[in-house]
């Protein structure tokens, strides 16, 4: 190993440049494999009655209940998994022909913000949106809160909610901290074929 008192002759001025591409490719490597480690075991998954195609970290349970998103209360099939101290969840929804979607959506927003115990009146608050961009799908708007669970402990909240035709959708992280790559990864594998 060289001191920083040593004679040897700098690295070549074009060896330099490529050191710091092989570091910044090494880089995007660690954060890919952390994306795709045995924590998180990604999985396509297609819920029964719906175009929907969604990356699972894990293998998702499946339930369903009512819920009053439209004029009358339609069935939310919901699918939803557990892994490295988060929860990933999709849902959807098919409304009846006279609802209107935009309406259902704004309704299942502030249902996100009141299920974290944040103030639903806050859904259409500049500083909670953020844009997903969801493959095939006519229309999309996303949430980013914080909230408390159950038992009192805070929770993060990545929420989209989009829809194509008379189908609603609902795709959300929850967690203590939400990271990036693992939400990214998510999110960037919704659509709508």
């Amino acid at each position: 190993m060289l001191s920083p008192h040593s004679t040897a002759h700098p690295a070549h001025p074009a060896v330099q440049p490529r050191l710091r591409g092989l570091l910044s490719g090494l880089l995007a490597l660690t954060l890919a494999l952390a994306a795709c480690s045995p924590t998180y075991n990604w999985r396509e998954v297609r819920p029964a009655g719906s175009p929907l195609l969604a990356l699972m970290p894990c293998k998702p349970e499946q339930a369903e209940r009512a819920a009053p998103l439209g004029g009358s209360p339609v069935v939310l099939h919901m699918h939803s998994c557990e892994t490295g101290g988060l929860t990933f969840a999709v849902a959807w929804a098919e409304l009846a022909a006279s609802d209107s979607s935009a309406e259902a959506l704004d309704r299942w927003r502030g249902a996100a913000l009141a299920a974290i115990r944040a103030d639903p009146g806050r859904a259409g608050d500049p500083a909670l949106q953020w844009t997903p961009e969801v493959r095939g799908a006519d229309q999309a708007q996303g949430l980013v809160a914080q909230g408390t669970q159950h038992d009192q402990r805070t929770v993060q909240m990545r929420v989209a909610h989009f829809s194509r035709g008379q189908q609603v959708y609902q795709a959300a992280v929850y967690g203590a901290a939400l990271p990036d790559e693992v939400v990214t990864t998510f999110f960037e594998g919704l659509r709508l074929p």
